[in-house]
């Protein structure tokens, strides 16, 4: 008799358990083959979608939720993962070249640790040199410690502002970037032709574990993102989002002369349950009501900003007071606007980039500095790529101000920047949102915002791509799309990616601060979420200063109805 899909399933779902080298995915393996033995329909569902296929290996190394099989983040997932990694390593090991040092970095997530230290074994198997970093660090120090240290690859195990429930593998190359195609696509080849776990050695010693050295340097470097002398006069409330950003933000603070932030208590310590917000991303409603009720604690004048970081404190979100809501959060593009300016105001020279989702903005900041400008695809692994960089950011609180020492987004001098700026403002009796105001009074108002929709069926979002690239929307907020272009057959400048980008014209209104110079949309599948996103960017004429309040009014109207537009369009 021919095996029936339901024991092929339970056929390799208990071939995969012998192998699983974790004794709780087993036990959660176990049950489910017990139940879908006593006919659940509900376990062979499960053990269904487990056994689909595999974690895909991407530019984004590996992300997902935590649990049994090969669709999940898990212990045998990992070790196949670094056995890859090890396999396209010594391949491009020069012949007689002593195999080179791999760092290791994990944050405070579920399984973090166990999944560094088995990346750790899987290298020293392999005759490569392993160091873990001391304890769970932000992910920005393992970033620095690969090029401080001279490795010829690093690891971070974290899922970033994921939901508690997921992990991630991330990797970088020798140059201290994260990886690009083709590494990627030839990794993920060698991670295919793995076999069976016990072909891959895995001694139970022989790596390093690093002292506080790497910190210590990394702290040190910290330093020379600031102006010796500067004001340091700051009062920040902060948050670590429960992640590991605490501990080294608050030396970081110390280090440069800052007064010690004021920390949100409830999420100061690391907890990969993350027990106070329903996602530990700054960005999402809610995250930020305990350090906006820490700040509201401290009575009027008793902080000028509100720092956060993410768990893996690689992004920093700024909140600042507000006359009508207490503290409003700046979008990423506005931070980014600010470092901008702070930084050339400090005669920083070279290449400023962002990204093709990112404010248009810093083109005009760049472009009357007369300083080199340049846009990439999403993610600072093509950001960090750029020829000359000296500054980039991405909307998504994302901003790398030191690329000689981190070649990646980095949210702790990034905070000790926005501090500083801060600092220097508050000496000249002026806030964040004065410069924000002279910004858009000399390149117009550039104002952003994002329509972006989490599935449950990853499907609707291929279908609504889909139905866009068959049925591209002509007007938008009575705005002409001018241009469409499907940026999967790449453009002159930009590598294919999954992603479709309108530009709109026409004019909306003619009194001050009510007409509208241009429009631009960007529609992509997130690269590390269920999610489809819509990227907006309205730009407003501001011929005065009189005309600022009119000029934001008109931008948050036709963003408002660019988004109802698009939703119709996009059928979300």
């Amino acid at each position: 008799m021919a095996p029936t899909p339901e024991s092929e399933l339970i056929s390799e779902a208990s071939a995969w358990m012998a192998e699983d080298p974790d004794p709780e995915t087993r036990d959660e393996l176990a049950e489910l083959l017990e139940a879908a033995g006593a006919g659940e329909p509900q376990a062979l569902d499960q053990l269904s979608e487990r056994f689909s296929g595999t974690l895909q290996f991407g530019t984004a190394g590996l992300r997902g939720e935590l649990g049994a099989g090969p669709m999940r983040m898990n212990r045998a997932v990992v070790i196949r993962a670094a056995a890859g990694l090890a396999a396209y390593l010594t391949k491009h090991t020069a012949p007689g070249e002593r195999p080179g040092l791999v760092v290791i970095g994990y944050d405070a997530r579920y399984k973090s640790a166990d999944f560094a230290r088995d990346t750790a074994a899987v290298m020293t198997g392999a005759g490569f040199r392993a160091a873990l970093l001391p304890r769970p660090l932000p992910t920005p120090v393992l970033a620095f410690a690969i090029r401080h240290l001279g490795a010829v690859a690093g690891v971070e195990v974290t899922a970033s502002h994921n939901p508690p429930r997921d992990n991630g593998y991330k990797v970088y190359l020798g140059d201290g970037s994260q990886i690009v195609p083709p590494a990627d696509l030839d990794i993920a080849a060698e991670i295919a032709a793995i076999g069976g776990l016990a072909g891959v050695p895995r001694p139970d010693s022989g790596w390093e574990t690093l002292g506080d050295d790497v910190l210590d340097a990394y702290l040190a470097r910290t330093d020379a993102v600031l102006t010796p002398g500067s004001p340091r006069d700051v009062r920040v409330v902060y948050t670590p989002m429960h992640g590991v950003g605490g501990e080294t933000v608050t030396a970081a603070f110390a280090r440069a002369g800052f007064p010690a932030p004021t920390v949100v208590a409830e999420q100061a310590e690391p907890d990969p349950a993350f027990p106070t917000v329903a996602f530990p991303n700054p960005e999402e409603p809610g995250a930020m009501d305990l350090a906006f009720a820490t700040a509201g604690r401290l009575g009027p004048g008793g902080a000028d900003i509100i720092i956060a970081n993410d768990p893996d404190a690689d992004r920093c979100a700024v909140a600042v007071p507000d006359a009508a809501t207490a503290w409003r959060m700046l979008r990423g593009d506005e931070v980014g606007a600010l470092l901008a300016t702070h930084l050339i105001h400090k005669s920083a020279r070279g290449t400023f980039a962002t990204s093709i989702v990112s404010s248009s903005l810093l083109s005009r900041i760049a472009g009357a500095a007369e300083l080199p400008y340049a846009e990439t695809l999403t993610g600072f692994k093509w950001l960090a790529r750029v020829d000359g960089l000296r500054y980039a950011f991405e909307e998504a609180l994302g901003y790398c101000v030191d690329p000689g020492g981190v070649r990646d987004k980095d949210g702790i001098t990034a905070a000790l920047l926005v501090a500083e700026l801060t600092a220097e403002l508050k000496e000249q009796g002026r806030t964040l949102t004065d410069l924000l105001d002279d910004i858009a009074l000399e390149h117009g108002l550039h104002a952003t915002d994002q329509l972006s929709v989490r599935v449950e069926d990853l499907s609707l979002i291929g279908q609504a791509m889909k139905r866009l690239r068959e049925q591209p929307p002509t007007e938008l907020a009575g705005l002409a799309v001018s241009s469409s272009e499907d940026l999967s057959r790449g453009t002159a400048t930009l590598p294919p990616t999954d992603g479709l980008r309108y530009r709109l014209s026409g004019r909306i209104g003619s009194s001050p601060g009510s007409t509208v110079q241009s429009a631009r949309v960007i529609v992509r599948p997130s690269g590390t979420e269920p999610k489809i996103k819509c990227y907006l960017e309205v730009v407003v004429d501001v011929p005065g200063a009189d005309a600022l309040a009119s000029a934001r009014t008109t931008a948050e109207q036709v963003l408002s109805a660019i988004k109802a537009d698009l939703a119709t369009a996009a059928g979300i």
